[in-house]
């Protein structure tokens, strides 16, 4: 089962690009809701390069490590991963209103395809609010 979620960041495609991979910027963004939050990251972006991303519930009940390895790099255009046996796309499409970043990534069966999309999309919500919010302090 393929997911996809989206969202429109009224930024320039580079600052975009650039919060999407840089380690700092992802243990910012990268939290499906405020209980939770990303202790560490890791970002080598090439192909066969890994990546990670420390999640924890911020009353250190529960954490986990969302890790892979890139399998194709087009540089502000698209991503592409494994994650175990799972793989996921990122696609970046500028416009005149900013840019419309797409996330496709494969289903696991613990959840339910409504909680994987919710949890998903409120991570990227998040990628876009962060961005927002950084252009706007710069």
């Amino acid at each position: 089962m393929k997911i996809t979620v989206t969202t429109l960041v009224p930024a320039p495609l580079p600052a975009v690009w650039l919060a999407y991979t840089t380690p700092e910027d992802i243990k910012v963004w990268n939290t499906a809701s405020p209980d939770w939050h990303t202790t560490a990251a890791t970002v080598d972006l090439r192909p066969g390069g890994k990546f990670s991303s420390r999640m924890e519930a911020k009353d250190g009940s529960f954490g986990f490590d969302f890790a892979g390895e890139y399998t194709h790099i087009a540089p502000h255009q698209r991503i592409e991963y494994v994650f175990g046996d799972r793989s996921g796309i990122v696609e970046f499409s500028e416009s005149a209103a900013g840019v419309q970043v797409t996330v496709t990534f494969d289903g696991e069966t613990t959840h339910s395809e409504e909680q994987q999309r919710t949890g998903w999309q409120a991570i990227l919500d998040n990628f876009a609010r962060h961005v927002k919010g950084k252009l706007a302090a710069e």
